[in-house]
């Protein structure tokens, strides 16, 4: 058994959609983080970075202790060398699938959650008019990508060639395209991935899904939410 200390954001789905494709047994363990569950000592015991998701393995290959992984891109390559499935093992086919896990994780999943910010957060507290240059910044560099993931599957079903964790890693980071500002139909490669590709694939409307109901009020609505989310400081990890 596999518990998932989660919630509902994209890096949460990452991990669902995985589960549900390996068809790994798997426990849910909620965390919070409008209410800033991510920093007790016991999360942050398999999370240092006070960051979900994180999972403990009570079944890691080889047997012993449990294993604990944090980082969504990691937790994707522990799993995927855990089932031997979704990453392949010959030297160019795997380092072709984790270079595209990597623009993900340093690429696609910060510039969107920058975007997500200016555009949708933070002008409930802020004047709209002082936000501009950051929602310039940020969505305009999420066109970017688009364009680089358009252009990527012209000639190709997934980002990798056959299905792996590159696709669940970017998927989820797909979703909220509104939020970003961008219009899918400018992109016509990636809106057949997103709809048809990934977005009809079983696992994929099941993981997504997963947890729906934690989150029953969703955004970032008090100032005290926002303090957790967005005022964090050194001083949360002493």
């Amino acid at each position: 058994m596999i518990d998932l200390h989660y919630w509902p954001t994209p890096n949460g789905f990452k991990i669902t959609i995985m589960l549900e494709e390996c068809g790994l047994p798997y426990k849910i363990i909620p965390v919070n983080i409008g209410t800033g569950e991510q920093f007790k000592p016991e999360f942050l015991k398999i999370s240092p970075n006070n960051r979900m998701p994180a999972i403990v393995d009570h079944d890691p290959p080889g047997g012993g202790a449990p294993v604990s992984v944090f980082e969504s891109g990691a937790i994707l390559q522990y799993l995927a060398e855990k089932t031997g499935r979704f990453l392949p093992k010959d030297l160019r086919g795997k380092y072709e699938v984790l270079q595209w896990l990597n623009w993900q994780m340093g690429g696609l999943g910060p510039m969107a959650g920058q975007a997500n910010h200016f555009n949708v957060y933070a002008p409930q507290f802020t004047p709209v008019e002082a936000l501009k240059y950051g929602q310039d910044r940020y969505s305009n560099e999420v066109n970017r990508l688009f364009g680089v993931l358009n252009k990527r599957l012209v000639d190709r079903v997934f980002v990798a060639g056959e299905l792996s964790i590159a696709d669940f890693a970017i998927w989820p980071w797909l979703v909220s395209f509104k939020n970003f500002r961008q219009n899918m139909d400018d992109f016509p490669n990636l809106k057949r991935y997103f709809e048809k590709s990934m977005g009809e694939r079983p696992a994929v409307k099941k993981g997504r899904v997963v947890g729906a109901e934690l989150r029953a009020t969703p955004g970032i609505n008090t100032d005290e939410q926002r303090r957790i989310l967005f005022g964090q400081t050194a001083s949360v990890v002493r």
